[in-house]
């Protein structure tokens, strides 16, 4: 449960910590996909396709877990629902990990399929890219409010509020990806492109 022990910058400053989190979370990112960053084991196109699936299942937990976790904040049940989000963001943590092996150990699948379902798959891959950039912070903003300040605090800031948007923009966000892996998995076909070195 928060209570009001957190640490007091924490508690007086959430968008400071917000901000300073989602610079890491974005430099990690950019870094691996488009600096180079070179700290990631090498793995091979059969580990990276195990990886797809394996990131495709937790982000439809997280999306089951988002859509349960505002069901029952809806119904008053405050214990349910931060339980419920906070597992939603330990499995996003877990995703942003298999993420960053799959693509900068191993390489990145480019969408092979007939020029109607590829700019159907990029238009989705492009939403599916944005909203999950625009997350990050929504997402951060509400687990630091949500573990530091106590559940009556919590009623007096914007969490609420963010949280309303924070949960569509995160699903369907969640949502898109897991189709865009299922075009390019189960549907069509992909070529598989090498992480190289910079």
């Amino acid at each position: 449960m928060a209570t009001a022990t957190a640490p007091r910058f924490v508690r007086d400053h959430p968008r400071v910590l917000t901000a300073l989190l989602t610079v890491v979370g974005y430099t990690l990112v950019i870094g691996t996909l488009y600096v180079g960053f070179d700290f990631y084991p090498t793995i091979g196109e059969s580990t990276v396709n195990a990886l797809s699936h394996a990131i495709a299942v937790v982000n439809s937990v997280t999306v089951c877990c988002l859509v349960a976790g505002w069901y029952y904040i809806r119904q008053g049940d405050i214990r349910k629902h931060r339980a419920l989000m906070l597992t939603a963001f330990t499995l996003i943590l877990v995703f942003l990990v298999l993420y960053l092996l799959k693509t900068g150990g191993g390489g990145r699948k480019e969408f092979v399929g007939p020029d109607t379902a590829a700019l159907f798959y990029f238009a989705m891959l492009a939403i599916h890219i944005v909203l999950s950039a625009v997350s990050v912070p929504l997402v951060l903003y509400n687990v630091i409010v949500g573990l530091t300040y106590a559940t009556d605090e919590v009623k007096q800031t914007a969490h609420a509020k963010i949280g309303r948007v924070t949960v569509v923009v995160w699903s369907v966000s969640l949502t898109l990806g897991v189709f865009a892996y299922i075009l390019l998995n189960h549907v069509y076909s992909y070529e598989f492109v090498r992480v190289t070195g910079f």
